[in-house]
């Protein structure tokens, strides 16, 4: 009789009693991957709002059709923050064995025995043992600020990439406990159209693209994003390989036969001009100025395809393999063997150079619950260098970066250990959103992020935004932080989802500006469901007043 295996490899798919019935589904639990073709500049990229800045008009058109003043082409007033979504699909630990929860005064106001037992943690490795040679815990590990346990192993996989002394002193985060719903794609937990929607309300876009993600979906990656945050033109491209990010500036054949970049840049131009040639004849029986809107921006697409081309003619700019930063983070074998690092690479030159705003990396396989550890460990690993990574290359970039990780759902423990670990931990057995948690990390190039410390709230309050009950369940329903007030964000993804673009535009100096009705929402009319007292869902205090100068460097 064959015997069973006692875990699953890294890239295996998870085969649980529950099948997956839905692309999302089988994205959970591995049985699909991120695959697909991303379409080059031109005028079928309609919606993919590649604008830069406001420019004069290059030519003028034919007949009752003249191009306006509206083609974005030129860089505009700097950047911000890059922003970049891990999106852990099938409901990951995050709480417990990789960061740590605590109830209301913090992550070091402990939970109980039987809690952080059902975060997979035995009795001998729970935090708030303390030693009693040092009086320190051997279970907290703050290198990122941040406290994560001693033994996750996501945090191992951040410190293996992150290896830097001065990226890890320079990194700080924040933990916020939230229930969402296990094993589907309907939490709406991807915040990247707010932070989009932010920059744009300043002015300030991508250089080639706005929002970029490993699914073609559209929030760009396994979760949805909130239906009220939305903006078509910002729909997200799918980047989740190099040839992906060389592939933006391609002309196709039209390089082979020119090759000096002017001449082909004159070519995209001429087509722009017999372009606008074709639409002033073209009745598309729209009122007048939807034609006109319409028309614009077709005629605006091929100007932005020669603009690009011409930006970016030297391909070693674009080609992720031939990024020495990059290849200091990821060997090649480790790019062209795994497809998560092949994701991660392509995302993160394109984010934190500053070629797109912000990017989706979604990442399958989380739904882990398969009664055992190891599995689980491994792909907690394998995100934790994915994560390490783009902090490491922000600080190789001398760049600021906010990264974002969330998953649908979570998972918990009967307390039954996997003795075939060389630390035990406890087994998982099933799915749990009681025990669900979102946390994110900015990396500051000058000095580690400032906690906030308002309306009497400690800097432990401000870095842990909401807490858990001793039993290691989200608390819901009594007041945040030991004050008089409810926690929005806990038992609500879209809230949770406006609380992160909260503490994104914070960074700037800019929570004024989020107040704002319209701001961050498609609906001009509509504002955030925080309540009135939004300090206490902000985590640091500004890195930044304004925006970065330099796209690449962010000097």
């Amino acid at each position: 009789m064959s015997k069973r295996k006692k875990y699953f490899e890294l890239n295996e798919p998870l085969r649980h009693s529950h099948r997956p019935m839905t692309r999302r589904g089988f994205l959970a639990q591995g049985f699909t991957t991120g695959i697909g073709a991303v379409l080059g500049g031109s005028a079928l990229g309609l919606l993919s709002g590649r604008a830069n800045a406001v420019s004069p008009d290059m030519f003028n058109g034919a007949g009752t059709f003249t191009p306006g003043t509206s083609c974005d082409l030129a860089n505009s007033l700097g950047r911000k923050i890059p922003f970049i979504a891990f999106d852990l699909a099938g409901g990951a630990n995050i709480s417990g064995s990789n960061v740590l929860v605590g109830g209301a005064g913090g992550q070091r106001d402990f939970l109980s025995t039987a809690g952080y037992s059902k975060l997979g943690l035995p009795g001998d490795m729970i935090p708030s043992i303390v030693d009693t040679v040092t009086g320190n815990s051997d279970f907290i590990d703050e290198r990122l600020g941040l406290a994560f346990h001693s033994d996750s192993a996501m945090l191992r996989g951040i410190l293996e990439k992150a290896s830097s002394v001065e990226t890890q002193q320079n990194t700080n985060g924040a933990i916020i406990p939230c229930r969402s719903d296990n094993d589907t794609g309907n939490n709406p937990h991807n915040p990247m159209y707010g932070v989009y929607r932010a920059n744009a309300g300043a002015s300030v876009k991508g250089r080639i693209l706005q929002l970029i993600g490993t699914q073609t979906s559209e929030s760009g990656g396994n979760s949805m994003a909130p239906a009220s945050m939305i903006d078509a033109e910002a729909r997200p491209t799918k980047i989740d390989r190099p040839s992906d990010v060389v592939g933006l500036v391609d002309v196709g054949d039209l390089s082979s036969v020119l090759t000096d970049s002017a001449d082909v840049v004159s070519v995209l131009e001429s087509m722009k001009r017999i372009t606008d040639q074709k639409l002033s004849q073209v009745d598309t029986r729209l009122d007048p100025a939807t034609d006109t809107a319409l028309k614009q921006r077709i005629s605006c697409e091929y100007l932005k395809s020669a603009d690009s081309y011409e930006k970016f003619s030297d391909p070693a700019e674009l080609d992720v393999n031939a990024d020495p930063d990059i290849a200091s983070i990821f060997s090649a074998a480790e790019i062209n063997g795994d497809r998560e690092f092949r994701k991660t690479a392509s995302v993160m030159k394109m984010v934190i150079n500053g070629y797109a705003q912000a990017g989706t990396i979604s990442m399958g396989g989380y739904d882990y619950h398969t009664g055992e550890r190891a599995t689980g460990e491994a792909r907690d690993l394998r995100a934790g260098r994915c994560i390490g990574a783009c902090l490491e290359y922000a600080r190789l970039r001398n760049t600021p970066v906010m990264i974002y990780v969330f998953s649908d759902g979570s998972v918990a423990s009967n307390g039954q250990l996997d003795m075939t670990m060389n630390i035990p931990k406890g087994q998982w057995t099933g799915d749990n959103s009681s025990t669900g948690a979102s946390f994110f990390l900015v990396y500051n190039p000058t000095h580690r992020p400032v906690l906030q410390s308002l309306g009497g709230r400690t800097p432990e309050q401000h870095q842990q935004i909401g807490y858990m009950r001793p039993d290691a369940s989200v608390e819901t329903s009594a007041p945040l932080n030991n004050l008089a007030k409810a926690n929005e964000i806990a038992n609500s993804v879209d809230t949770l989802a406006e609380a992160v673009v909260l503490n994104y535009m914070a960074l700037h100096d800019e929570v004024g500006r989020f107040a704002t009705p319209g701001t961050i929402f498609a609906d001009p009319l509509k504002t955030h469901s925080l309540g009135n007292d939004i300090d206490r869902y902000i985590a640091f205090e500004p890195i930044f007043n304004g925006t970065l100068a330099n796209p690449v460097s962010g000097t």
